[in-house]
């Protein structure tokens, strides 16, 4: 991923039918009449990630929502990353919080997709961040650390990806942490994937995820260290996504 554009990506999760790929021609046009000034990705379910591919404009990137870590094999409803390279794709979410606590995955099968992802030729986005019960206690900077010190795979090392943080209590609800302790937490992350990676990935983008809209994104994007945005339920329809894109 360029270094020094921040990536605003739109995670649909299981939403969208064929209709929809509507607004993703609608985004398209605007995107191409003004060019905005960072990356833009949308990735939905992966019924709909090589229809998506075809009627995205240029500028437009399109992403999975997870992959197998393994390349084939009998791996009944699993998609292996070589599959969204062939269907289109260009990066993919892991490790979002929906996986890892409703199908437990654990730091090191995200790692271990990370590295699959990126040997695919996919740029990885490694989801990290902390229930309520973590941040209530004081224990968010630990959390995040933790993770991204386990789930971060040395294969990484000169390789396009992003960290997306996205404090579990604020995903979906409306909630969201405080612009200090988005910071704060956006720091430490960065600290970690320098300890975890070096000094070659101090600029690899750091995206902020957790109930963004097109009303608070410009401040959340202004904060230090916050290299992007992951949008969840913002990013369905092409006018909220672009209100989050004209704010990067």
């Amino acid at each position: 991923m360029k270094q020094s554009v921040k990536l605003i990506a739109g995670n649909w999760k299981m939403n969208g039918l064929g209709v929809s790929l509507g607004e993703v021609e609608a985004l398209g046009a605007a995107l191409a009449e003004a060019p905005p000034a960072c990356r833009v990705a949308l990735c939905p379910p992966a019924t709909l990630i090589e229809r998506m591919a075809r009627v995205a404009r240029s500028g437009l990137e399109i992403g999975g929502q997870d992959c197998r870590a393994e390349t084939h094999g009998a791996f009944t409803g699993d998609i292996s990353a070589e599959m969204l390279r062939d269907a289109g794709a260009t990066l993919v979410i892991l490790g979002h919080s929906e996986r890892r606590q409703g199908h437990g995955e654990t730091d090191s099968l995200v790692s271990s997709k990370a590295g699959a992802a990126a040997a695919a030729g996919l740029a990885p986005i490694i989801c990290v961040g902390e229930t309520l019960e973590q941040r209530q206690a004081g224990r968010a900077v630990e959390v995040v650390r933790s993770q991204i010190m386990a789930s971060l795979p040395l294969v990484l090392t000169g390789r396009d990806f992003a960290v997306a943080y996205e404090p579990v209590w604020a995903i979906g609800t409306g909630l969201t942490p405080t612009l200090e302790q988005i910071e704060e937490v956006h720091r430490a992350a960065r600290a970690a994937m320098i300890e975890r990676l070096g000094l070659g990935i101090a600029a690899t983008p750091i995206l902020y995820g957790g109930s963004v809209k097109p009303d608070n994104a410009r401040e959340i994007l202004a904060v230090a260290e916050v290299g992007g945005a992951l949008v969840g339920g913002a990013s369905l329809k092409s006018a909220d996504f672009l209100g989050i894109v004209r704010a990067a």
